[in-house]
């Protein structure tokens, strides 16, 4: 079981997490009837407040009053992927060479739109613990987008389930991080291969966006079981900031696209 996911974000040690707010059960002394009818209004009372707070967190989480999620403005077609731009992931590890790719395992049904995108930044030789080029190693990185549109049932429970998982497609899960402010819920989660991605659900919405890199080694050594000794895989964590703004930007582009 993961433990309790941590803050993290671009925010400074300003922001807060949640809060969670209750009722005060302590209650005083009962006397005479009077007394106890006035308790019993405002029991009454108490009981149409609560109501009116679960109707508004309802709504706040974005279900509508005929139970479906609320879209928030979320277009998620075929055509979404060019909104992919990751200023900041290429200002950080040099502009992709080709425009996102699209992948063929899209859905557009009256109940689920989801897109699958790529996007495959600059390829660079891995440098010997020397200083020298001569390893013949590469290096790169790919993100990857998913983002879904549910529009009959809210998707908040799901999202919230997967965060428990220790495993996804057979990677384990090294930690799950809170991103404040971004979406109604959103989480930073880092893989025990050091890929990252960070998940939203906002209304109907749900946006994944990953980060992983890749080593290759060169073309006559296809069989060699791993890299030289002094050549590690590429450090992912000094790029978070980066996923999260970027995660923020294709979020305003898939309601603006």
């Amino acid at each position: 079981m993961i433990s309790e996911p941590e803050l993290v974000g671009e925010d400074g040690p300003g922001s807060s997490p949640d809060v969670v707010s209750g009722f005060d059960q302590e209650q005083g002394p009962v006397a005479g009837g009077r007394r106890r009818g006035h308790g019993a209004l405002l029991g009454v009372a108490g009981a149409l407040t609560a109501s009116a707070v679960w109707a508004a967190a309802v709504f706040g989480y974005g279900i509508g009053g005929d139970g479906k999620p609320d879209a928030r403005g979320y277009r998620v077609e075929s055509d979404s992927c060019a909104g992919m731009e990751l200023k900041e992931l290429a200002t950080a590890l040099g502009a992709p060479p080709a425009e996102p790719a699209t992948e063929l395992d899209g859905i557009e049904h009256p109940a689920l739109h989801r897109i699958r995108c790529t996007v495959d930044f600059t390829t660079a030789v891995l440098r010997a613990p020397d200083g020298d080029e001569g390893s013949g190693w590469s290096t790169g990185y790919q993100a990857s987008l998913t983002a879904e549109l549910h529009k009959e049932t809210d998707p908040r429970p799901e999202f919230e389930a997967g965060t428990t998982l220790t495993e996804i497609d057979g990677t384990g899960v090294d930690r799950v991080e809170r991103v404040p402010d971004l979406g109604d819920l959103a989480y930073l989660l880092v893989m025990e291969d050091e890929s990252m991605s960070v998940r939203v659900v906002d209304g109907g919405a749900v946006v994944a966006l990953t980060l992983a890199s890749w080593m290759s080694p060169p073309d006559m050594d296809q069989g060699r079981a791993g890299p030289p000794d002094g050549l590690d895989r590429p450090e992912m964590l000094a790029y978070r900031a980066d996923l999260i703004s970027d995660t923020r930007a294709v979020m305003k582009a898939l309601k603006t696209g």
